[in-house]
């Protein structure tokens, strides 16, 4: 059953989902109402572990306060000289 909402958005924000809703052949009631449906579902028991990925989980330990935004900061850092 469909009911009806109203949404307060910034002006900017509208107009671009119209012209995205458009380019998409998708009507903007659709477009929200998919992005919510999207957000509330639980994907999470719908994947599937393959055997390979089972497999590959534990292969690598990482230190607990491994900071990898440094780590990738020095390798940038050093590619780039």
């Amino acid at each position: 059953m469909d009911k009806k909402l109203t949404l307060s958005l910034n002006e900017k924000v509208i107009e671009k989902a119209k012209i995205y809703a458009q380019n998409h052949q998708i009507s903007l009631s659709k477009l929200v109402e998919s992005y919510l449906s999207s957000l509330i579902e639980n994907k999470s028991e719908d994947i599937e572990i393959t055997p390979l990925v089972e497999s590959l989980s534990g292969v690598v330990d990482i230190p607990h306060d491994f900071d990898f935004r440094n780590d990738y900061t020095d390798y940038l850092l050093e590619k780039y000289q």
